[in-house]
């Protein structure tokens, strides 16, 4: 097959995936002084939008129409 059919597989796979697994994301702040350091970490999770998600998805499908062997 060509390899546009499997790219939009792959755009298609990763926007059904987006809906459901969240992305995490760390940051740290905090500050130090000599050997001394204080400083708080967060932890946060965030799902993609629903509409990059169906973006992601209907582009999928028309690169896997696109790409698709014709006989």
């Amino acid at each position: 097959m060509k390899p546009l059919f499997w790219i939009g597989v792959l755009s298609a796979a990763l926007g059904l995936i987006s809906f459901v697994v969240p992305i995490p994301h760390t940051e740290r702040e905090g500050f130090s002084v000599g050997g001394m350091s204080m400083g708080v970490t967060t932890q946060r999770s965030q799902i993609v939008s629903p509409i990059i998600s169906a973006v992601l998805i209907m582009g999928g499908a028309g690169m896997m129409i696109a790409g698709r062997n014709r006989k």
